[in-house]
């Protein structure tokens, strides 16, 4: 199934009637000639409103982590692909999560397309468990703490959201360890 008739499954899917009314499309980027993909969590509100993934803080310290600049992330060599295409809303804490039945029906059919893709980095604990299943850890700090038994596949990584300069002051691995192994893996891609 080729992307603009994924997109339109997308649109015309009744569960996703609230944002198609409102004029907003499914948001993913794909290139199917991409060697990286990026399964993310969901779009923020910032992100809904622009359309372009990690259009935002989130974004900026994504690119400083993978030893990139914005336009090499939304070039031909990465594919961006969330849990949900939408922006889930506001929870008590932070964002909904999100809405599974994207991740299970729908990425599926994108990455059949995707025919050359080397690594897929793990953004989070939503995508991590979907992705990793059985083999997630005990939590995320100890599936990403344990990044190197994914390779070469799959590499976990905590969100990029300035909300986790907390968890990143606590994991000093993520900075001495994980991310100078993750920009020596996308450079060399």
């Amino acid at each position: 199934m080729k992307e603009k008739d994924i997109i339109e499954k997308l649109k015309n899917d009744p569960r996703n009637k609230e944002y198609t009314d409102r004029g907003i499309g499914p948001i993913f980027q794909f290139n199917k000639d991409s060697k990286i993909l990026i399964i993310g969590q969901a779009p923020g509100k910032k992100v809904e409103e622009s359309g372009i993934l990690f259009n935002d803080k989130s974004g900026e310290n994504l690119v400083d982590w993978l030893g990139i600049n914005m336009d090499t992330l939304h070039g031909k060599d990465f594919s961006i692909i969330p849990m949900d295409f939408y922006f889930p809303g506001k929870a008590k804490s932070g964002d909904k999560a999100p809405r599974k039945f994207i991740s299970e029906e729908y990425h599926p059919l994108l990455l059949k397309e995707l025919k050359d893709v080397k690594l897929t980095i793990l953004i989070g604990a939503y995508a991590q468990k979907f992705y990793l299943k059985d083999k997630f850890k005990r939590n995320l700090t100890e599936t990403v703490r344990s990044f190197n038994e994914y390779l070469p596949t799959f590499f976990p990584i905590v969100h990029p959201s300035p909300l986790n300069n907390r968890w990143m002051a606590k994991n000093a691995f993520f900075k001495e360890e994980a991310l100078p192994e993750l920009k020596k893996i996308v450079k060399s891609l």
